[in-house]
């Protein structure tokens, strides 16, 4: 693997906390025997090196460098949240909680602990995208993986097989919800807590993602008072966060909306969230056929895994409920396709489907640092016609602004088919193709949504190139 610039390993990026490197101005480059070699760009070099000593209870030196590179330094292997969410959330000596407390503070929507032979490796989901932030000694791993276990309910003698367990983290100012997967691997049991943020304020439709004809025909969707709107795409890509910015507009004071969820990632003041608990019964399809009886106006179903699940929505959908869900598919059509398979019977996909929406998370360019350069065939010869009216496109370089990734934020975007009289032979019929459909009721695909956002700069060709294949 090439060496990254600026890049510190990790087992000496843990030396010191980035409280200590930005507070103290160093950064840890090398260790020559017992001592760690420390870059600054602090003058008073005699006055740092012993408190310094003090400090970190080490033998430490010191070495001059310009402020530039120690700013690249501190950028790329520190990356510290604002004051106020640092302060928020308070920090604790406990590794376990500093860990956590820190993935939360700086973005992250995922803690990876795994095993290997000699080591263990903490990494942290950033933008999509995993860093390595910590390495621990194989010899104090268990002791870790018991705690997180302990907190989160599972039994600590059961190392055999995978287990689910859910962790909530009270602070002083916020409270957040961790879920907890176990996984027993070669060199022992690897576990990921994926952080659930409770606050659905910040939530709108409009900062998602969608075109303004987009979100039109979204709306349009949503507000018919039955039928079906499914939600595709892989895992981690915004389905779950598209879900409940629709709920909270369809939140009103005179509607009962009922949700059954696996785990609930958000907490929507007047709406009644059911938790799934398969190990007692509590599926999704057990869960709705109880929400029928319910005086339900709006259902929202985490997910449809099987044919059960997705006939008990069609059921609630022709008895004049509007039934919100998610599905895994490629593409909007491929889910018509995927409910065909399973079994349901097209002509009641055909008459109950109101939407079928896809959808992708795409990083953002950093605006301070990308770089416009022209676009040469030979660069990515398979997109073809795909990308031949584009002369000219951005590339990330990266900056203090994005932690020298290139890429700052994330947006979502959307391929959105509405299910209209005109598609209800092609569904019937079995067709695949609706190639001349989709051109003729200018349909934006997740294809010409994604090369717009590369002519318009605001992502990279990089970034979006599977969906240009």
């Amino acid at each position: 693997m090439a060496e990254v610039p600026f890049q510190i390993p990790v087992h000496l990026q843990q030396r010191i906390s980035a409280e200590q490197a930005h507070h103290y101005r160093i950064v840890p480059v090398k260790e020559e025997a017992d001592t760690l070699v420390l870059k600054t760009d602090t003058s008073a070099l005699d006055t740092l090196l012993q408190e310094l000593q003090i400090v970190l209870d080490d033998t430490v030196s010191l070495e001059s460098c310009a402020t530039d590179e120690l700013e690249r330094y501190l950028s790329s292997n520190y990356r510290m949240a604002s004051n106020t969410a640092s302060k928020a959330l308070g920090y604790t000596t406990d590794f376990l909680e500093k860990v956590i407390v820190q993935a939360k503070t700086i973005g992250s929507s995922d803690i990876h602990f795994e095993p290997y032979e000699e080591r263990c490796r903490v990494r942290f989901r950033l933008d999509g995208k995993l860093m390595e932030y910590y390495e621990i000694p194989i010899k104090d791993y268990p002791a870790i993986i018991n705690k997180i276990k302990v907190r989160a309910r599972l039994d600590i003698a059961e190392k055999r097989l995978p287990q689910d367990g859910r962790i909530t983290l009270t602070t002083p100012t916020t409270e957040f919800d961790i879920r907890v997967s176990s996984v027993p691997t070669l060199y022992g049991e690897k576990l990921v807590l994926r952080i659930l943020s409770k606050d659905a304020g910040a939530l709108q439709l409009e900062d998602l993602g969608f075109t303004t004809e987009e979100l039109d025909t979204f709306r349009e969707g949503v507000k018919r008072p039955n039928g079906i709107l499914l939600i595709s795409g892989p895992t981690g890509s915004g389905k779950t966060t598209t879900l409940y910015a629709t709920l909270k507009e369809l939140n009103q004071p005179q509607t009962n909306i009922l949700t059954i969820e696996d785990p609930i990632e958000y907490t929507l003041e007047g709406i009644n969230q059911v938790q799934l608990k398969e190990n007692i019964g509590l599926d999704y399809s057990s869960a709705l056929r109880t929400f029928l009886r319910q005086d339900p106006d709006i259902i929202m179903v985490g997910e449809i895994r099987d044919v059960k699940t997705a006939n008990m929505a069609i059921r609630a959908a022709l008895t004049g409920h509007l039934v919100l869900s998610t599905i895994h598919t490629n593409s909007s059509w491929a889910t018509i396709s995927r409910l065909i398979d399973m079994g349901v019977p097209p002509f009641l996909i055909a008459s109950t489907i109101n939407l079928s929406v896809a959808q992708r998370l795409v990083r953002k360019l950093c605006p301070s640092c990308k770089q416009k350069v022209p676009l040469e065939s030979h660069h990515y010869p398979n997109f073809g016609k795909s990308v031949s009216d584009i002369n000219e496109h951005y590339i990330p370089k990266g900056c203090n602004d994005c932690h020298h990734t290139g890429y700052k934020g994330r947006k979502a975007i959307y391929e959105i088919l509405p299910i209209t009289k005109a598609l209800e032979s092609p569904i019937k019929e079995g067709h695949t193709e609706i190639e001349e459909h989709l051109n003729q009721n200018r349909i934006k695909t997740l294809k010409i949504n994604a090369i717009n956002l590369v002519k318009q700069g605001e992502t990279s060709i990089e970034e979006v190139y599977s969906l240009l294949l």
